[in-house]
């Protein structure tokens, strides 16, 4: 039986985050809490061993990806298209209000990704890691919603927005499927999906 494990880490704060803004595919940069964060997570990350690390190629995690990288001895390996923050049009950029709630269809808004979508993307990309680095321990850095509708798919159970830099464990195995262990550095209870 070949485990792989991901320690699936969302970027840390940007300005938008701070503002509560939908960011999406825009490529807003980490500011000083976000690197703080980053800092942090790899303090968080340092008692384990880890094979290697990817990112999303937006700036945001991808200096996250960096900073972790540096904290713990390694390099990051590549970037990863596919796991680009879902995009969400037009509401890019936009806070909660009258304005983005015009944009507001089933499953998300006007000209953006579907949360179908966005889930099919991320959690194909993740399962392709899997093979790739089937058996090793593997640090992801990518966006919240991506990570919450990509994990929700795999586990089969609807799950909560994503801190921050915290640490999301979680293995993989080709024959039982997803289990997550560690969701915003927290322990849950075993749930597995094939």
């Amino acid at each position: 039986m070949t485990l792989t494990t991901f320690a699936l880490v969302r970027h840390g704060q940007t300005d938008w985050n701070a503002e509560r803004r939908l960011q999406g595919s825009t490529d807003i940069p980490l500011n000083e809490v976000g690197r703080g964060q980053a800092r942090d997570a790899a303090d968080v990350l340092s008692p384990y061993e880890w094979d290697a690390i990817v990112s999303s190629p937006l700036s945001r995690a991808a200096e996250t990806a960096d900073l972790i990288a540096e904290g713990l001895g390694l390099t990051v390996s590549r970037r990863v298209p596919e796991l680009t923050e879902r995009s969400f049009g037009p509401a890019e950029g936009m806070q909660a209000g009258p304005e983005l709630e015009a944009l507001r269809i089933p499953g998300g808004f006007k000209g953006a990704e579907s949360e179908d979508e966005a889930a099919s993307r991320g959690l194909g990309a993740l399962e392709a890691l899997a093979k790739e680095f089937s058996g090793q321990r593997l640090l992801v850095v990518t966006h919240g919603t991506l990570l919450r509708v990509s994990l929700s798919r795999a586990i089969g159970e609807t799950l909560p927005s994503v801190d921050n830099a915290a640490l999301n464990l979680a293995h993989h195995h080709a024959i039982d499927g997803w289990q997550l262990e560690y969701f915003n550095g927290e322990p849950v209870m075993a749930a597995t999906a094939k």
